[in-house]
């Protein structure tokens, strides 16, 4: 070796080139991952145009667009993939078309998409709308701008029939549960009769009067809707369509650049507001948002105080010696055991034991149907927060031992105790290095689908933690999970075409979830390491 090759190699230079390409790989992989999901993300709320192929043998086949590919084995030969939708028409969503058979293609402008809220899309040329059986607009053109015209006050009625499913029939049913668990409890009391009993049974009776009306209400609602699309498809099938299943009419191909980008915000708004439908292949993720938000959020605020405790026990009153360099080795293993195994023991801990004994000591007139010893928010958060209290444990260990002995001495030389030097000047000292072991385990946590799978997160919740009736905050109700949504739409999808779009979009969702955040989390402890610059984490 030449000495100037010697001495460059001893410089260190080498490694650094070496370190810094090593971070350029990772950045290059990092961004080309947000790339791949960001393009197959984003365009799903795209209005495309449809095409129409007219074959060689006269079919017609119209569709979107979704991908061409080489044919195996077909000697060059390429084909294209289209999504047909009308599933309860063709039953499938998708087609490939051989582009040998084609003849000819279009782009026809009185095609219209419908969105429906069954069977996913329907694409076809408006024939005629009715109201009540008659005729009230016939013709591609005067079809849809009767639909423009109807569909707003159609939209206002399902929402007001979705209100009063939810609104008033919901508050008579829960509160018809209140008085059977009410009347379940005096039965295992041993009171079957008697004024108590008779009360109950009567307000029950009143209850299921309201009911009743309120059932005949949504009847009535649902029979002053009495409009229809009928629509034409390929190879001379008809549809006819209710406009109360008509959540929105496109017509791709006609509209402009500025009406498609204000059809895609509110189709984007749509995805992140509303909930799911179709097996969770159409519609939107709000549930799937509240749950794994209000999940990370409970997880923090049970993980930080027992992490920070138990670092500054170990670091600051314990005695150091074999047993806390064990304890911590403990620890620090502990961030390396697979997830599944802490939902296991949240099954068999939380749910099982302590649920169960809550349920027996508190519910048992419920029983033998589980309050909380089924799987909850309030297990997955506490499972999710013994996953990351190892995290939490080591980030502040590591700010107590960065602090300054001689702060500690000087604020116990002017008399300040044990306690009073830990709240005033340790504490804040230290608290960047809580916040950046509470960055770390809220990123993990929003991630974490195992555990969850078996403590309480489901494909579909029919109701919130948090909704209007006392206590407002139910923590032993099932939730959705946006990880969870991901795993469930992409693998246990009756319709993984129709789904692969939604999987990349709620990825999306799930990193700027996780990334907003962190960077509160981040600003927050930034701020505090700039009003305690003693800190050196």
């Amino acid at each position: 070796m030449s000495s100037r090759a010697r001495q460059l190699w001893h410089s260190g230079e080498p490694f650094i080139w070496l370190t810094g390409g090593a971070l350029a790989f990772a950045l290059v992989l990092v961004l080309g991952l947000l790339g791949l999901i960001v393009a197959n993300g984003l365009g799903f709320f795209w209005p495309s145009d449809v095409v129409r192929l007219t074959l060689t043998d006269g079919r017609t086949v119209s569709g979107l667009l979704v991908e061409r590919e080489a044919i195996p084995e077909g000697a060059g030969r390429n084909r294209v993939k289209l999504k047909v939708a009308n599933r309860d028409l063709y039953g499938a969503d998708f087609q490939w078309v051989d582009e040998a058979v084609i003849a000819r293609r279009d782009h026809p402008r009185d095609v219209v998409v419908m969105e429906r809220t069954e069977w996913g899309l329907l694409i076809g040329t408006i024939k005629e709308v009715r109201d009540g059986g008659r005729i009230v607009a016939s013709g591609a053109e005067q079809g849809l701008a009767e639909l423009e015209r109807r569909l707003p006050g159609v939209a206002l009625a399902r929402r007001e029939i979705k209100r009063i499913e939810k609104g008033e029939v919901g508050a008579i049913n829960h509160a018809q549960e209140k008085i059977r668990l009410g009347l379940r409890r005096l039965s295992l009391r041993g009171v079957t009769s008697g004024p108590a009993v008779d009360s109950l049974q009567r307000e029950m009776a009143v209850l299921q009067a309201q009911y009743t009306a309120e059932e005949a209400r949504l009847v009535d609602l649902r029979g002053r809707q009495t409009a229809s699309v009928v629509v034409a498809a390929d190879g001379g099938r008809e549809k006819d369509l209710p406009l109360l299943q008509v959540l929105r009419v496109d017509s791709p191909n006609a509209m402009s650049l500025a009406a498609k980008s204000v059809r895609y915000l509110a189709r984007v708004l749509e995805f992140v507001w509303s909930d799911p439908r179709e097996s969770n292949t159409e519609g939107g993720v709000f549930p799937a948002i509240f749950g794994t938000v209000m999940m990370v959020l409970i997880m923090s605020v049970m993980v930080a105080p027992l992490g920070v405790l138990a670092a500054f026990y170990l670091r600051e009153y314990a005695r150091q010696g074999t047993f806390v360099s064990a304890v911590r080795i403990a620890v620090n293993n502990l961030a390396g055991v697979p997830s599944i195994v802490f939902g296991v023991f949240g099954v068999g801990f939380f749910i099982y034991f302590v649920g169960g004994t809550i349920d027996r000591l508190f519910f048992s007139e419920s029983l033998p149907s589980p309050t909380f010893g089924t799987g909850g928010i309030l297990w997955a958060s506490l499972t999710l927060a013994l996953l990351t209290v190892p995290v939490v444990i080591v980030a502040t260990e590591e700010g107590l031992a960065a602090i300054p002995r001689g702060m500690r001495e000087a604020s116990l030389a002017l008399g300040a105790t044990k306690l009073e030097t830990t709240l005033r000047v340790v504490l804040p000292a230290v608290m960047p290095s809580i916040l950046t072991g509470l960055i770390l385990a809220m990123a993990r946590a929003a991630g974490e689908v195992a555990p969850l799978m078996i403590t309480g997160v489901v494909k579909l919740a029919p109701a919130l933690p948090v909704d209007g009736f006392w206590p407002f905050v139910h923590l032993d109700r099932k939730f959705m999970h946006l990880g969870f949504h991901i795993y469930d739409v992409g693998f246990q999808s009756p319709n993984v075409d129709a789904a692969r779009p939604m999987v990349f979009v709620t990825t999306l969702l799930l990193l700027a979830i996780v990334v907003l955040l962190n960077l509160f989390a981040i600003g927050l402890r930034n701020r505090l390491r700039r009003k305690y610059a003693m800190s050196a984490v």
